[in-house]
């Protein structure tokens, strides 16, 4: 048998050892004067003896002996052929070999305690929500989770969802998935997470579909990936009704990638590439831009660019301004969020401990926004400048969204302006930004009070621009019209029950009846637990009423027969954990290979070439320095490499003497 690679020949012999039951060591092997391995050793881990060691008569509690001198190995060589051979291969253990998931780092008590874990959440949360999938030999592919708080927000501010799967934190390798969005306090909120067992298409339908369930089939408005070609093809089956936007971050990487060449050799590319994204608000416009470009630098048959632009609707704002977005055009609250997660876990960890952490880091996020709320209440904004729409802004708007208003009313005022034309209540003004030849176009409706501007600020990000506030500020408009105040934005984002039910599928069953509107009012006490546990006077607030409905149900459930009473168990039908599969055979947890690797998440280009600009900087290398290397530095390098030989010959001398 022979193979291309020394990891050919290794995977083969890893999937070899998890059928049979035991696990692969790499061991001795042999590299030719050129760094090639030309033979290699594969062996099961229970290899050799262990060294003794001199230290081990003053240990306590000395680790158990995992090394028996077992014989079974793999000897492959690619000396003859160029390809690797087996030349020896010895089948027989000298121990016993043990199940799939036993050897899998999975122990089924470790799976066990997976599922354990989850229903215990359940159990203390009767609106936690988890599904698994299983596979045909009944074990655990996929696993998605969403406590009553994720759902709670995803109700306010479930409109817009930033997805992406890059991350991997665990000692299997799985692709940790997330659905964030961002809350009233520009803060980023977790919807969902979820461990695949792979980035197919058959895993990314399953879990959406899931996280449609779990919210009460309640879908985002918008939602921002990466250019993942699996993702595509199922959010394209299964939510075809939403906006599907790329991230224009991981676009910018592929375009370093593809056309690393002519980013290098013409300056002003970048800045045309950056124009066609963001700049142009009519299509034929972009086109025409687009067309331009790849004259410009003789770029009309380059493949990757012509696949992109067949994308083109999902990235160029010209397509998507009139989507909302939350002023979101990559997904980068995602790679920030990997990079909190990374303080609490680690790719050694295994599941269960996995989920603990992560569980931890969803508390301490909380507590950062429960701050935010708390400062709202306590403190008041600071203006930049004493004018009235700001002093409404103010009274309206969380910190974080005021300070984007405030930078539009400050960008109005350096904003000129004409009428164009007239038609009947309908006024077409022109704007144009200081410094900036571009005509933006707004309509003012002065019967209604509306405004709308062709940058479609409004649209895309919930804020009126400076365009539109330049107009209103014309008109005498001393308030931002009620309108246009978007409730997510507001301090008051989370008044009211923004909670979807599910009583529009409720069946006849009395049962499912009543374990409905127990999950509904489960919610609404997290709600109400959540916002009265701010101050003290909310808190009494709280206690009240709910003292008082107490009372009351009493009183209504007075004389009743005990068919709502909730001392029949078997009447609070509440949802258990769901699963696509036959849930009572689950036999554990589909092992994957195990991940070799750091911690470290895999870095893109741009973050690449930003850290060997900053080395570059600081620590300036001596080889390429006509290239690398500005004058300045350059000198100084020089200067001292021109020391150091002057001092060597100076002291060869010496001791020549």
């Amino acid at each position: 048998m022979e193979f291309e690679t020394e990891d050919a020949a290794y995977n083969f012999y890893n999937d070899y050892a998890y059928k049979v039951g035991f696990s692969v060591r790499i061991s001795k092997g042999h590299k030719d004067k050129y760094g090639k391995i030309v033979n290699r050793v594969f062996c099961c881990s229970c290899e050799r003896y262990r060294g003794k060691d001199k230290r081990e008569d003053n240990v306590k509690n000395p680790r158990p002996q995992s090394r028996f001198g077992c014989l079974a190995k793999m000897k492959v060589n690619s000396r003859l052929t160029g390809k690797y051979r087996v030349t020896e291969f010895i089948a027989e253990h000298a121990h016993e070999t043990t199940t799939p998931t036993d050897d899998s780092g999975i122990t089924p008590k470790a799976s066990c305690g997976v599922l354990e874990y989850l229903q215990k959440m359940q159990l203390e949360d009767s609106n936690f929500f988890y599904a698994i999938q299983v596979d045909e030999d009944d074990l655990i592919t996929n696993i998605f989770w969403a406590d009553v708080k994720m759902m709670i927000d995803y109700s306010y501010f479930g409109d817009v969802v930033c997805f992406d799967t890059t991350y991997r934190k665990n000692k299997e390798g799985r692709p940790f998935a997330m659905f964030v969005g961002v809350n009233h306090h520009k803060l980023t909120i977790i919807f969902g997470a979820a461990l695949l067992y792979d980035g197919t298409a058959k895993s990314f339908i399953w879990l959406f579909n899931t996280f449609a369930k779990a919210m009460s089939e309640k879908k985002p408005k918008t939602i921002l990936t990466d250019q993942d070609a699996a993702m595509a093809k199922a959010l394209a089956l299964v939510w075809t009704e939403i906006c599907h936007r790329l991230c224009i971050w991981h676009l910018y990487q592929n375009a370093l990638k593809k056309l690393s060449i002519v980013f290098g050799k013409f300056q002003d590319f970048s800045k045309d590439f950056n124009k066609c994204i963001y700049e142009y608000e009519e299509e034929e416009e972009f086109i025409i831009a687009w067309s331009n470009m790849l004259e410009k630098y003789d770029l009309k048959d380059n493949s990757w660019l012509k696949q992109t632009f067949a994308l083109k609707e999902k990235w160029a704002l010209v397509y998507g301004r009139e989507n909302f977005c939350a002023d979101m055009t990559t997904t980068q609250r995602n790679e920030s969020m990997n990079n909190v997660i990374k303080k609490y876990v680690s790719y050694q960890h295994d599941l269960l401990r996995f989920f603990h952490h992560f569980q931890r880091m969803v508390e301490d996020r909380r507590d950062e926004e429960s701050k935010a709320d708390f400062k709202v209440t306590q403190r008041s904004l600071i203006l930049s400048f004493d004018v009235e729409i700001l002093r409404h802004a103010a009274t309206i708007y969380t910190p974080a969204i005021f300070k984007m208003i405030q930078h539009e009313v400050s960008s109005g005022y350096d904003c000129s302006m004409y009428i164009s034309s007239q038609n009947g209540e309908v006024t077409e003004y022109k704007v144009t930004s200081y410094k900036k030849l571009f005509q933006h176009t707004v309509h003012y409706d002065s019967s209604i009070g509306s405004v709308k501007c062709s940058c479609k600020r409004y649209e895309f990000a919930g804020i009126l621009c400076s365009h539109a506030l330049k107009v209103l500020s014309s008109r005498n408009v001393m308030k931002i019209p009620a309108m246009y105040v978007l409730k997510r934005w507001t301090k008051h984002a989370k008044m009211g029950n923004g909670i979807p039910t599910n009583h529009s599928i409720i069946h006849e069953d009395p049962k499912a009846k009543i374990g409905m509107r127990y999950k509904d009012i489960c919610r609404m006490q997290v709600q109400l637990a959540t916002k009265g546990a701010i101050t003290e006077e909310t808190y009494n607030i709280a206690i009240s009423y709910l003292t008082k409905a107490m009372n009351d149900i009493d009183v209504c459930l007075e004389g009743r027969d005990k068919e709502v009473s909730t001392s029949d168990g078997s009447l609070i039908n509440i949802e258990k954990g769901w699963c696509s599969g036959n849930k009572d055979n689950v036999k554990g947890i589909k092992t994957k290979e195990r991940f070799r690797g750091s911690s470290t998440r895999p870095k893109g280009i741009l973050e690449r070439r930003k850290k060997k600009k900053t080395m570059q900087q600081d620590e300036p290398s001596i080889k390429n320095l006509d290239n690398e290397l500005p004058s300045s530095q350059f000198n100084k390098v020089f200067s001292n490499l021109f020391y150091f030989l002057f001092f060597m010959l100076i002291y060869n001398l010496y001791d020549n003497l």
